[in-house]
């Protein structure tokens, strides 16, 4: 979709993230040579876009820890552990904007606070604007891809095993993939 002004300001208005139609997607280097995805699956949200002045815009996004899943029941258990995610004592990481830069076309970048395992730091979401519809349900629709690279270091979750070849585990860099669907509240 090319984005154009009018296109811009029918982005206006306040939309609830629709959480059955979007994806909160992360990966990392296991054992240096592969890549393990996963995703959360309990999450909620919204968008409050100005497409006069994208600036203006903000999001927040709440993600329960617990539902973490990578498709191995015992990675998702050590993943919510005290080694990472520490789930029982940080059941929810955050998201909240405070800032849209829009780069032209489609394209903006968010930056805002994340917080993982009660530690906040700011990140820079590179952002696409995917598109608007009208669903067949008489809803309108904002869609959004985004991805960003953190150090899961920087949050405190820093555990790992020295590999005998050289290299860790888990990789420090962690990318994080958003694929969000959006409908306009009234």
């Amino acid at each position: 979709m090319t984005t154009t002004t009018t296109t811009l300001e029918q982005t206006t208005g306040t939309w609830a993230i629709d959480a059955s139609h979007t994806r909160v997607g992360f990966s990392a280097k296991h054992a240096m040579v592969a890549t393990v995805r996963g995703q959360f699956n309990e999450f909620g949200g919204n968008l409050t876009l100005d497409g006069s002045n994208p600036g203006q815009s903000a999001a927040d996004l709440t993600i329960s820890a617990g539902s973490i899943s990578t498709g191995s029941d015992d990675r998702d258990n050590h993943l919510r552990s005290g080694d990472f995610l520490d789930v029982e004592t940080h059941p929810d990481l955050t998201f909240r904007s405070t800032g849209v830069r829009f780069n032209g076309g489609d394209d903006f970048v968010m930056t805002g606070d994340l917080t993982i395992r009660g530690t906040t730091r700011p990140v820079e979401l590179s952002v696409e604007l995917e598109g608007l519809a009208s669903d067949p349900f008489g809803n309108e629709r904002i869609g959004f891809s985004g991805e960003t690279t953190i150090s899961r270091k920087d949050f405190g979750l820093t555990w790992n095993v020295a590999l005998e070849a050289g290299g860790v585990l888990v990789s420090d860099k962690v990318k994080i993939t958003l694929d969000v669907s959006a409908i306009k509240q009234a």
